[in-house]
């Protein structure tokens, strides 16, 4: 299964990797702040991942970190 991490502690809540995302299954949590005061962002669904790394991209702070899954069949 792909994998997206965030690196919560690190993420400024920006939003920006929650608009580049075709899948929308990232989202600004809302109930829990980081270090920082901010309200980092997170998967709601991994298995819905294409891993096409756009959040990844988008992210000005570099905290996302995407593993696409190798299908050795």
């Amino acid at each position: 299964m792909n994998r997206v991490t965030v690196n919560s502690d690190r993420c400024k809540g920006c939003g920006l990797c929650v608009s580049a995302c075709p899948k929308k299954i990232l989202t600004l949590s809302g109930d829990t702040l980081n270090a920082q005061g901010y309200y980092p962002a997170a998967v709601t669904d991994m298995s819905k991942c294409i891993a096409c790394a756009m959040c990844a991209l988008m992210c000005p702070h570099v905290v996302i970190r995407v593993e696409r899954d190798v299908d050795e069949q």
